[in-house]
């Protein structure tokens, strides 16, 4: 069965903006973490706004100081009343997973979408998610559509995997198997683990392309040594056949106890069902 963690993907996998853009410097793990804070700290205090979310930053992940979420959105939303995109979008995230405070499906929208129409993809994307699962908006495939499009047209993985289960399923937009084959590849080129199995599974049932089982085991594999769960179940299924690959059992049990350890239902009955615990 083709399974896809994205299609039912919610907002609590929304990650914070990282400690570099294109306007700041990084924060470096090889200096003194507290000399850093400080300096930060300072700007901050005095309006910076690309401090101001890098001090959220701080706070949100606990580097160099006691971890505050409470401070971590104090701080996002100075810098996000200043209008920098990245604090919009961390903000959102925060009210997103109720982190900091109480969870707030409104107020997480409307900071993506100020975040997302200055163009931030990562914004644009969760954007989409809102509207796909109707948080905080109303819930409307095309507009999800719009907004994961112009994050994917950025090269936003996750957004372009997005847009591929659309074209899979036909949700939004009319079924396109080519289309979605296109699109999970670019987002598998990328490293995205789940466009890598997706990708794996189009070729596996010929879907968008020829029927191609040595892809398909090249492409689950590449997602499965990334630690992706259903990825692994699928590349044990492929070794149980001999689909691809030389049949190989033992090999077949290393996988799905691979899977079976993330806690894949379909592996541990693939286990149990093989006598290979």
């Amino acid at each position: 069965m083709i399974q896809s963690a994205r299609i039912v993907v919610s907002l609590l996998c929304l990650v914070l903006a990282p400690l570099a853009n294109a306007n700041s410097k990084p924060i470096s793990r090889d200096i003194e973490l507290t000399e850093q804070v400080l300096a930060v700290s300072q700007l901050a205090e005095q309006g910076d706004a690309l401090a101001q979310e890098q001090l959220g930053v701080i706070y949100a992940e606990g580097l160099g100081v006691t971890r505050d979420d409470v401070r971590a959105v104090w701080w996002f939303r100075k810098a996000a009343d200043q209008g920098l995109a990245v604090a919009q979008n961390s903000l959102g995230v925060m009210y997103a997973k109720g982190t900091g405070g109480g969870k707030n499906e409104n107020e997480a929208a409307m900071w993506f979408r100020k975040a997302a129409e200055q163009g931030l993809a990562d914004a644009q994307f969760n954007l989409g998610v809102a509207y796909e699962t109707g948080s905080g908006v109303v819930q409307n495939q095309i507009e999800a559509l719009y907004w994961w499009r112009r994050a994917g047209d950025q090269g936003l993985a996750d957004a372009q995997n997005k847009l591929a289960n659309a074209y899979r399923l036909g949700e939004g937009v009319g079924k396109n198997d080519a289309q979605a084959m296109k699109l999970y590849r670019l987002a598998a080129d990328q490293g995205l683990p789940v466009a890598q199995n997706d990708l794996g599974c189009m070729y596996a049932s010929g879907a968008g392309a020829p029927r191609d089982d040595a892809e398909a085991v090249s492409w689950y594999r590449k997602a499965a040594e990334q630690g992706y769960a259903i990825a692994q179940y699928n590349l044990g299924v492929m070794y149980e056949k001999g689909y691809g690959v030389v049949r190989n059992d033992a090999e077949a049990a290393r996988w799905y106890r691979k899977s079976a350890e993330q806690g894949n239902a379909r592996a541990l009955e693939a286990i149990r069902h093989r006598g290979a615990l």
